[in-house]
């Protein structure tokens, strides 16, 4: 770059040079010509001023002659006729002077019009210059780019063609892989067909070992009939199926991260749901002797406190703390419907006779019925104190019991707007449960009593109590015994205790929920039985599940 900057400087040198030299050599006779007039307008000027000394000189001696000599006469004028012919030349100089000092000012002009142009062009060839270097330095830029994508491109062809090589080789081994799936699929479904034939050949082992059972405390019943009354033996509280105390844990497992409120039992299979304050409902499918997860229903914003199953076991519903129900379907897990109107916790909500409809009870003092069809409120009902729990006596789902704060428990006719019967206890009721014939209602209180009612009569007929049973929160669950024979709830201290219907004395305490946790927080919530009687579930509120069975 120094090199090419000094040729360009040394060139423009030159340029100027022979320029000057060019515009110089045009003018050069002018110049020496006006030299020359100039140096004869002088000569002349001095010459006329001698002649005007002479002149003057003759004609002060010619005075002094008086009349002098003609030939001096003619020599003055002579010499005068030259003076004159002397002054024309010299105005004709000074004219001629004039003009070539116009022009050589006119050509100053032009000349110093040309420097400026000249430099004008020196600045722009200057800028040029730099920009041709700027522009040269681009294009090697750009050549180095250029390259470096040439190089760039064949690295990336390159790795196109071995990711296209591999490629070609996963799609081969995926599709060796899927093979391999469809034949341990193959596999899986010849293994689970084996494991249907088992749980059938368990299940019948154990209902042969049930009936056994069953005979035998029917014949020691036959034996023994000193305690049971003919209308007992006529009324009766279930269906023929006896339920049996259960007094061993099948399955103990963490249900839930927090507290657990609810549990209930599928009426077609052995799936159990459960509610707790970490805002899901989890299904359970129970074997001998141990516990799979089938599912997570999510979208609850806060604690679930109930959950039902309709009769066909497709739908789960739960009732959550956010103000809101909630439907599933256990099938895919989905969730249906959002049920949202209610200004409080919504405590307790079951399917209102057909799967269709559902009524929830909730603190904001209100009950609501549900159209799952268009998915709205259709009917209102206004307790006046707050809902812990309701059930619902007929299949038709025409008549509602709920349980309050207030220490009552009120019928509902869905017909009328107006409770048509109300029953006061001493404490407040935590939760209801019906026989299956729908004849007898418990109500557990929070006096740490259960009372048994009779709804053909409208009263109490039974209050179970012992010491030690302590109702451990508002929203305690108590349940019946398919067959209507016992009562299980759970305490404040973790034990559950299970009463004998006729005979009103606890049957069996069940205390593996108290060997863990503190005393408040090892309190049993609810409590659930399996639809044919063989199996208890129980929960607590140190996120514990407990399957119980006699076998």
């Amino acid at each position: 770059m120094a090199t090419a900057e000094f040729n360009w400087r040394e060139d423009i040198l030159t340029k100027l040079q022979e320029r000057n030299r060019f515009q110089t050599n045009c003018f050069q006779d002018l110049i020496a010509q006006h030299n020359k007039i100039f140096d004869n307008a002088n000569a002349l000027k001095y010459e006329n001023l001698q002649l005007s000394i002479q002149n003057e000189n003759l004609r002060s001696q010619g005075d002094r002659v008086g009349g002098g000599d003609s030939r001096l006469h003619d020599k003055i004028q002579g010499l005068e006729q030259k003076l004159l012919t002397q002054q024309e030349e010299l105005t004709e100089l000074h004219r001629r002077k004039g003009e070539n000092s116009q022009q050589i000012i006119d050509l100053n002009a032009k000349l110093q019009e040309k420097e400026k142009l000249l430099v004008t062009k020196d600045i722009s060839l200057a800028e040029n210059a730099a920009k041709m270097a700027s522009l040269q330095a681009e294009i090697a830029l750009f050549t180095r780019n250029n390259n470096e994508l040439k190089v760039l491109n064949e690295a990336l062809r390159d790795e196109h063609q071995a990711l296209h090589l591999a490629y070609t080789a996963l799609e081969d081994k995926i599709r060796k892989a899927q093979d391999e799936n469809r034949q341990l699929l193959d596999r899986l479904m010849k293994y689970k067909t084996k494991d249907a034939d088992k749980m059938n050949e368990e299940n019948e082992n154990f209902l042969k070992k049930r009936f056994a059972k069953m005979q035998k405390e029917i014949e020691e019943a036959c034996k023994d009939t000193r305690g049971v009354s003919p209308e007992d033996l006529q009324e009766g509280f279930g269906p023929a199926s006896q339920s049996t105390i259960p007094t061993k844990v099948g399955v103990k497992f963490d249900a839930h991260d927090g507290e657990v409120n609810a549990v209930k039992w599928s009426p077609v299979d052995r799936l159990v749901a459960t509610g707790g304050a970490d805002r899901k409902v989890k299904l359970w499918e129970i074997s001998k002797g141990t516990c799979e997860s089938k599912g997570i229903l999510v979208g609850s914003n806060a604690g679930v406190m109930a959950v039902d199953f309709d009769s066909s076991g497709t739908l789960i519903l739960g009732a959550s703390n956010d103000y809101a129900s909630r439907v599933w379907t256990v099938a895919d897990q989905r969730l249906r419907h959002t049920l949202t109107g209610h200004s409080g916790k919504v405590m307790a909500a079951k399917f209102l006779g057909e799967a269709s409809k559902v009524v929830t009870g909730s603190h904001d003092r209100t009950l609501k019925i549900w159209d799952l069809r268009s998915r709205a409120c259709i009917e209102t009902k206004f307790a006046g104190s707050s809902c812990n729990d309701l059930v619902i006596v007929d299949s038709s789902g025409s008549t509602i019991v709920s349980g309050h704060f207030d220490k009552s428990i009120r019928f509902w006719d869905t017909r009328s707007e107006s409770s048509a019967n109300n029953i006061l206890f001493n404490g407040k009721v935590t939760s209801l449960d019906l026989t299956r014939d729908a004849n007898y209602l418990v109500c557990c209180v929070r006096d740490d009593t259960l009372k048994l009612l009779d709804l053909r009569m409208n009263q109490v007929v039974k209050s179970f109590s012992c010491d030690g049973f302590k109702v451990g929160c508002d929203w305690a669950r108590v349940t019946f015994s398919p067959d209507g024979q016992y009562l299980a709830v759970g305490s404040a201290d973790g034990s559950v205790y299970i009463w004998g219907v006729n005979s009103s004395k606890v049957e069996g305490i069940l205390k593996e929920h108290s060997s863990h946790g503190l005393f408040s927080r090892s309190a049993v919530t609810a409590t659930g039985w399996h639809p044919y009687g063989t199996m208890l579930a129980t929960v607590d509120r140190s996120k514990k599940a407990v399957i119980w069975s006699d076998i």
